[in-house]
């Protein structure tokens, strides 16, 4: 089993910037890719972000490129998310997600997720 605790949510001005911050409980960190899922108010979960155990491979939604930078501490058994530039439609609930084993961007192929975090920025 893998606990994700997720942090660093809140309300912000557009073109500003929140850190999201994801705590895992499972040692061996390493072994499971890590992503970022988010669901904005009245829509289906969509894929943001995903990144390998080791950290050396990342993904991201077209929406977020450039704007978005995913990273891990495997030493801290967490997973960041510097979400920059931001845009009132960015506005969602950001989950936490782990998987052993390779990266995926589809929420189906996660086992494991936090309790989501709100987002929400203004116009």
């Amino acid at each position: 089993q893998v606990q994700l605790v997720e942090s660093g949510g809140g309300l912000v001005q557009a073109g500003g910037s929140l850190r999201l911050s994801c705590a895992a409980s499972r040692q061996r960190f390493s072994n499971y890719a890590m992503a970022w899922f988010r669901q904005p108010p009245g829509q289906e979960r969509e894929f943001v972000a995903a990144i390998s155990g080791s950290g050396s491979s990342t993904y991201y939604a077209d929406s977020v490129k450039g704007r978005f930078t995913i990273s891990r501490d495997n030493a801290k058994n967490t997973v960041y998310l510097q979400m920059n530039s931001l845009k009132p439609e960015d506005t969602a609930i950001y989950y936490c997600a782990a998987r052993r084993g390779i990266t995926a961007m589809k929420d189906y192929e996660y086992a494991y997720w936090g309790q989501g975090t709100q987002v929400t920025v203004s116009s």
